[in-house]
């Protein structure tokens, strides 16, 4: 009994290691550990420093063979790319665990930590970590280099429009940049008569194609042209190119309508006044007060242009106003605006003080005019009009003066705007004064219409001080409720990003 309770409280047996002798648990080498580490070395064949590309522009890393991917630091899609970069050498080991070792963001370094195992001699198996160190490697991805070259593109938008002013492009301008359509643009061109937007596939000019329809009335044609292809394959290089029309009506403008078309308007007068363009062309008849919306559709199956050109515009001295009360209205007429006023008027040009000559007209300014007011119109009684469908009508219903809109001081208006407007960036062949003449009557048009504000982001600006939403003079003016502030993104002083807002 004495023996059997001696060999139950023995302790396992030691052995000395074979190589220096220190006295260890017995193992299938018969080697101590720090001697079976100096002998055999598990991650031999894993590189202990590895290259990694990254694309500052898009801050996309490249993942071979060919892909570029978004990883945010230490995230497990960047632990997972970093590890495929050595996974040759690692399926001859057991992997346990890997993790990041924190390094300074700006280090162009990423260390990973990684254990692992593997069987030596005999069948041991030894466990060891150590640190994998990335490099990392700035290399320009496919697409951004596209984006620097900018002649390389895939689709071309050519947006145009035949008439002498830009007030369509300015306001559309502002629409691109409210829903963000330029961001897929790799470069847009200006020209004289219309821009040109550039994309690296044809997906997004077919998507701006489509927002250009749902926003101002125009047409396209499309087309394309092969550049190269591969017969093995049966792939082809195709380069598209879109050519989009808008229609030649602005802002302001008399036209004469067909005599179908007004008739199906609701026996409106051919001679109207286009008060603004949108989606659609918005006339209004200034002797009945009579409105009408046309699309592009309607348009292109009954066209008609502008009778005068906005340089032809004549100032008038307001020398009576009568307010019509009562307005006799055709069988089968369509809808009355009930933003203006029908008013009688004699007006007399500024040019002409010296005589006694006066004109009369109808016009749908009557909410704003008063004797001595100056007002801006169309002389069409002493200018030659080359257009079919006025040589066709009876020369009693053509007024001898078209009324457009009231006439302010432009160096107080522009001196007290304290709202501003972004701007595409854009290549521009020239910039004449004309340019910039037409860019305040667009501005003009921002504070005087309010459903053309509703579509445009407009911004204050601090450098002005605030008065009152009117001048003395009775200007129209954008009040501080309808502006936003500007936002300018900065680097605080930890190198961080902070937004500091313009107030």
């Amino acid at each position: 009994m004495e023996y059997m309770t001696e060999s139950t409280d023995r302790s396992p047996g030691h052995i000395l290691c074979c190589e220096c002798g220190v006295p260890i648990s017995p193992n299938p080498a018969n080697i101590c550990v720090a001697c079976l580490r100096s002998k055999v070395d598990i991650s031999q064949g894993i590189p202990k420093q590895v290259s990694i590309s990254f694309c500052k522009q898009c801050q996309r890393y490249f993942q071979p063979p060919g892909t570029w991917v978004q990883c945010a630091l230490e995230s497990r899609e960047l632990l997972a790319l970093c590890l495929k970069k050595i996974k040759a050498p690692l399926s001859k080991v057991r992997l346990v665990d890997a993790g990041f070792v924190w390094t300074e963001p700006h280090s162009k370094r990423l260390k990973v930590k990684l254990t692992i195992q593997k069987e030596v001699m005999n069948g041991a198996i030894l466990q060891q970590v150590f640190v994998v160190d990335y490099v990392v490697q700035s290399q320009m991805c496919g697409d951004c280099h596209r984006v620097e070259a900018k002649d390389f593109w895939k689709a071309v938008i050519q947006v145009r429009q035949k008439t002498s002013h830009k007030k369509t492009f300015y306001y559309l301008e502002q629409l691109i940049l409210k829903y963000g359509m330029h961001q897929n643009t790799l470069r847009i061109k200006e020209i004289h008569d219309g821009l040109d937007f550039y994309y690296s596939s044809k997906q997004h000019a077919q998507k701006m194609v489509e927002f250009l329809q749902c926003t101002v009335p125009c047409r396209y044609k499309a087309s394309q042209r092969l550049i190269s292809q591969d017969i093995h394959s049966n792939t082809y290089n195709y380069k598209s190119t879109f050519s989009v029309e808008i229609v030649p009506i602005c802002k302001d403008n008399v036209v004469c309508l067909s005599p179908k078309l007004a008739q199906s308007l609701g026996n409106m007068n051919q001679i109207c006044v286009c008060i603004r363009v949108t989606s659609a062309i918005h006339l209004i008849d200034p002797n009945t007060l009579q409105v009408a919306d046309i699309d592009g559709s309607t348009f292109w199956s009954h066209p008609f242009n502008s009778l005068c050109h906005p340089k032809q515009l004549e100032e008038f001295i307001v020398m009576e106003c009568s307010i019509v009360r009562d307005v006799k209205r055709n069988a089968g007429a369509g809808m009355i605006s009930k933003k203006h006023t029908l008013g009688e008027v004699w007006v007399q040009k500024t040019s002409e003080m010296d005589t006694d000559k006066q004109y009369f007209c109808r016009t749908h300014l009557g909410h704003l005019l008063n004797p001595g007011d100056l007002v801006l119109g169309f002389d069409l009684a002493n200018c030659n009009l080359n257009d079919e469908h006025v040589n066709k009508m009876n020369s009693e219903r053509v007024p001898d003066v078209v009324l457009i809109k009231k006439s302010y001081d432009r160096t107080k208006r522009q001196r007290r705007r304290n709202w501003k407007l972004k701007e595409l960036a854009r290549d521009r062949e020239n910039m004449d004064t004309d340019d910039e003449r037409q860019y305040q009557d667009f501005l003009e048009d921002l504070e005087e219409d309010e459903a053309i504000r509703k579509n445009v982001n407009i911004y204050r600006d601090s450098t002005i001080p605030v008065e009152s939403d009117t001048d003395d003079e009775g200007a129209p003016r954008i009040s501080l409720a309808e502006m936003l502030e500007d936002l300018h993104i900065s680097q605080d002083a930890t190198g961080e990003e902070g937004a500091s807002v313009m107030t």
